[in-house]
C-alpha cells in the first residue's frame, strides 16, 4: 500500500468493506468444513487456548484482566480508571440483540436519543449535551472508531454491531483522552470480540411476528500460528405505526398540532472478521443502520453506515519492551433522501505507535505517537442538484505517556498527559493523575483527576449553510473529572460507590444572537454525583447484580440541562443450571426527565424497561451430538409492554419523539459446533 495516493487508499479500503458481507457468508461454510474430521489428520489446528482469556476452572469470572486503561492487562482494582465489565458470562446470561441493549445494563451509562443524525445515543453519568454521541469514545479491540464531520454519530454501532461476536465488553466512565485523544471525553467503551481459541462455529435465527428477525453467526479457525475470526448479524423489529404531532414553535400557528399517522422502521446489519498470523493483525467491521428521523414535523428515514479496519503488527525489541504499530481506518456515511435532503462522507485514518516499556521492577510506562488524516463533507439535495454545504481536510499528531508507579507495596501513583494537534487548531494538552491504594487483595480505593478533549469536527469549523456557519477559530471541549472509588472484590462478590465532580469548559454550540447562526464556545456545565455497582454469585447456578446512579448538572445557573434522569436504578437476576436451562431478567428504572411533563406527544415519565432471556440447551440431554450443540432461545425486549418516547433533543420544540415501539419477541434456536452453549459460572 506504500505506493498508493491517498484516494486509491480510500477506494481500496471501500471495497474491502463492501466485499466483507460476502465474505461474511462464506465464513460458516469454511469454518464448517475445517472443524469437521480433519482434527484426526491434522491435530496442531484448532482448539488453542489463549493464554490472556483462558482461566482455571474454579476462578471467579469476577476475576478479569482489564486492557482500556493502561493498554496492557491488570486486575481492575489496579487499574487508572473507574471501570465496569460486562464480563462472557454476563453475555451468555442475558444476551442481548444488540449492542445498545447490552451497555443500557452498564451502571452508570442510560440510552437516550436525538431528533436527527444520532437516534441511539448512549450518554455515561447523565452527559448529554450533544446531538450526539460525540462524548464517548468506542474502540474495537483497543482502536478507537470516530465519526469526525459532525462530531461523533455512534447509532450505527449501537444498533448494528455483531454482539456474537463480544468476549466482554470494558467501560471506562470518565476522560479516556490521554490515551486516546479526542471524544474520548466522558466515557470509553472497549468492545473485545472473542478470541481465535478453538475451531469452531455458531449461528442462530429468532424470528417473530410482522417480518420480526435476529439472526447471527460466528466462527473461529485457527491452525498452528494462523487465527481466523469473523461475526455477523441481522436485525429487524416490526414497523411502528404511531400517531406523532410536532409542536411548532412559530406562535403564529395553530396551537392545535397536527397529528399524522407516521411508519418507524428498524432495520440494521452488520459484520466483524478478524485475523492473526504471529505479529501481524488485522481485523474489518462494517454496520448499517436505518431508522426514522424528525425534523421540523418530517420525518424521514435515514441511514446510518460505518466501515473500520486495522491493521497491525506487535514485536518485543527487548524483554521489558512491547510495541505496536497501528493503522486504522474509519469511514462514515450518513444520508436522508427526505427533507433536509442531504449526505455525509467522512473518513479517518490513524497511524499509531505505541510502546509498554518496565524500566523498572515497579514501573511500567505507555508512551506513544499518532498521526492522523481526516476528510469529509455534506452535500445537499434539496433542489435537485447537489451542492456541497461543507467540506474539509486536515491533519494532526500527537503524542502521549503515561506512568503507573508503584511507590510501595499496596499503593500506586499514576501520571499521564497527551498533546494533541489537529489541523490549524490549537495544540490541546490534557493531564491525568491519581493514586490507588489496595491494602490487601479485597479493598481497594482510587483518587483520580483526568482531563479530556473533544476536537471540534469538520461542520463544526466549514459548514457554508445560509442559516447555520462553521467558526475556523473554535477551540476543543475540555474537560476535568474528579473521581474517587471504594471498592470490594473476593471470590463471589463485587461491590463498589463512586463519587464524581466534572467540569465541561469552551461547549461547543450554535450563536443564535447573529445572522446567520454560528458555532461559537459558549457553554460550561458541571456534572456530580454517585455511582453504586455490586455483583453477587449466590451459587454457581444464581447471579445478581444492581447499580445506582444519581446524577446532577446545571449550566450558568440553570439544573437539569440534559435530557437524561437524576436517577436510574438498574437490577438483573439469572439462574444457569447444570440441566441446560438459563433465565436472565434484566430491569432498568428510568426516573422522571424533569421539564418534559407538557407535550403534545406523549410524556417522558418514570418508567421500567424490563429485557429477558430464555436458554435450553437440548444437546446437553443427547451423548451421541458431541461437540454439537443445540439451544432453543427467546428474546424479549420491552416485557411490560410500554412504548418509550424521549425528549426531541436539539428538534427545539421542547416536545418528545418515539424511541421504543414496546414488547418485541424473538424465538428461534441455536446451532453451534465446539461452542459451549452455557456459561460456567462460579
Amino acid at each position: 500500500m506504500a505506493g498508493l495516493s491517498f484516494v486509491e487508499l480510500s477506494i481500496f479500503l471501500e471495497l474491502r468493506m463492501r466485499y466483507m458481507t460476502t465474505a461474511l457468508r462464506v465464513l460458516a461454510a469454511s469454518v464448517l468444513l475445517a472443524s469437521a474430521p480433519a482434527y484426526a489428520a491434522a491435530p496442531q489446528c484448532g482448539n488453542r487456548t489463549s493464554p490472556a482469556t483462558s482461566a482455571a476452572s474454579d476462578e471467579s469470572p469476577l476475576e478479569i484482566k482489564v486492557v482500556t486503561a493502561s493498554k496492557f492487562a491488570e486486575s481492575i482494582s489496579d487499574a487508572p480508571g473507574v471501570m465496569s465489565v460486562i464480563s462472557h458470562d454476563e453475555l451468555q446470561r442475558w444476551g442481548g440483540v444488540t449492542l445498545a441493549e447490552i451497555l443500557d445494563r452498564v451502571p452508570g451509562l442510560n440510552l437516550t436519543s436525538a431528533y436527527f443524525t444520532d437516534r441511539s445515543i448512549v450518554a455515561a453519568r447523565g452527559d448529554q449535551t450533544k446531538i450526539n454521541g460525540g462524548h464517548v469514545l468506542f474502540l474495537i479491540n483497543g482502536r478507537p472508531t470516530r465519526e469526525i464531520l459532525e462530531g461523533g454519530l455512534v447509532s450505527d454501532l449501537l444498533e448494528s454491531f455483531p454482539v456474537a461476536s463480544l468476549d466482554h465488553i470494558e467501560v471506562i466512565k470518565g476522560p479516556g483522552s490521554v490515551l486516546y485523544g479526542s471524544n474520548a471525553f466522558s466515557a470509553v467503551i472497549n468492545l473485545i470480540t472473542k478470541k481465535h481459541d478453538l475451531n469452531g462455529f455458531s449461528a442462530s435465527a429468532r424470528p417473530g411476528r410482522n417480518n420480526t428477525l435476529a439472526a447471527s453467526g460466528e466462527g473461529t479457525y485457527s491452525c498452528g500460528a494462523f487465527s481466523l475470526t469473523g461475526a455477523a448479524q441481522l436485525h429487524q423489529v416490526p414497523d411502528w405505526k404511531t400517531s406523532y404531532q410536532y409542536p411548532s414553535v412559530d406562535l403564529t400557528m395553530s396551537s392545535s398540532p397536527i397529528a399524522q399517522n407516521i411508519n418507524i422502521v428498524n432495520r440494521s446489519q452488520g459484520g466483524y472478521v478478524g485475523a492473526s498470523y504471529r505479529g501481524f493483525n488485522a481485523m474489518s467491521s462494517f454496520t448499517d443502520w436505518q431508522t426514522a428521523s424528525f425534523v421540523q414535523g418530517n420525518v424521514g428515514q435515514p441511514r446510518w453506515k460505518r466501515g473500520f479496519a486495522d491493521v497491525s503488527y506487535d514485536f518485543n525489541p527487548s524483554s521489558r519492551w512491547s510495541s505496536t504499530v497501528n493503522y486504522t481506518y474509519t469511514r462514515n456515511t450518513f444520508g436522508t433522501i427526505e427533507f433536509p435532503d442531504i449526505k455525509r462522507d467522512s473518513s479517518e485514518q490513524l497511524l499509531e505507535w505505541t510502546n509498554i516499556v518496565h524500566p523498572t521492577n515497579r514501573d511500567q510506562v505507555t508512551v506513544g505517537a499518532l498521526y492522523t488524516h481526516q476528510q469529509g463533507g455534506e452535500t445537499f439535495y434539496g433542489l435537485g442538484f447537489p451542492i456541497p454545504i461543507s467540506i474539509g481536510t486536515r491533519n494532526g499528531s500527537g503524542g502521549y505517556v503515561q506512568l503507573d508507579h508503584l511507590i510501595v507495596n499496596g499503593v500506586k501513583g499514576i501520571v499521564g498527559l497527551q498533546a494533541n494537534k489537529i489541523g490549524s487548531l490549537d495544540t490541546s494538552v490534557v493531564p491525568r493523575g491519581g493514586i490507588i491504594w489496595v491494602p490487601n487483595g479485597a479493598f481497594s480505593v482510587k483518587a483520580l483527576y483526568g482531563e479530556a478533549f473533544r476536537a471540534p469536527s469538520i461542520n463544526e469549523t466549514t459548514l457554508a449553510h445560509p442559516a447555520l456557519s462553521g467558526n475556523p477559530n473554535l477551540l476543543g471541549e475540555k474537560v476535568g473529572t474528579f473521581d474517587v472509588e471504594l471498592a470490594y472484590q473476593r471470590d463471589r462478590v463485587q461491590g463498589s460507590v463512586n463519587f464524581f465532580h466534572s467540569r465541561q469548559t469552551d461547549s461547543i454550540t450554535i450563536d443564535t444572537t447573529t445572522a446567520p447562526w454560528h458555532y461559537a464556545n459558549l457553554g460550561e456545565a458541571t456534572f456530580h454525583g454517585v455511582e453504586v455497582e455490586s455483583k453477587y454469585y449466590v451459587t454457581k447456578q444464581v447471579f445478581l447484580l444492581g447499580s445506582v446512579l444519581h446524577q446532577t448538572n446545571e449550566s450558568g445557573g440553570v439544573s437539569n440541562i440534559t435530557p437524561i434522569p437524576n436517577n436510574s436504578v438498574k437490577a438483573g437476576a439469572s439462574y444457569q443450571g447444570d440441566e441446560g436451562l438459563t433465565i436472565g431478567v434484566f430491569d432498568t428504572y428510568r426516573g422522571v426527565v424533569p421539564g418534559y411533563q407538557l407535550t403534545v406527544n406523549p410524556v417522558v415519565d418514570a418508567s421500567h424497561l424490563v429485557n429477558a432471556q430464555i436458554r435450553f440447551d437440548v444437546a446437553h440431554y443427547f451423548q451421541n451430538m458431541g461437540s454439537t450443540g443445540l439451544s432453543f432461545v427467546a428474546n424479549i425486549e420491552n416485557l411490560t409492554n410500554n412504548s418509550l418516547w424521549l425528549p426531541d433533543l436539539g428538534g427545539g420544540t421542547g416536545d418528545t419523539i418515539p424511541v421504543n415501539r414496546g414488547r418485541t419477541f424473538y424465538v428461534g434456536a441455536e446451532l453451534s459446533l465446539n461452542r459451549s452453549q452455557r456459561g460456567s459460572g462460579n
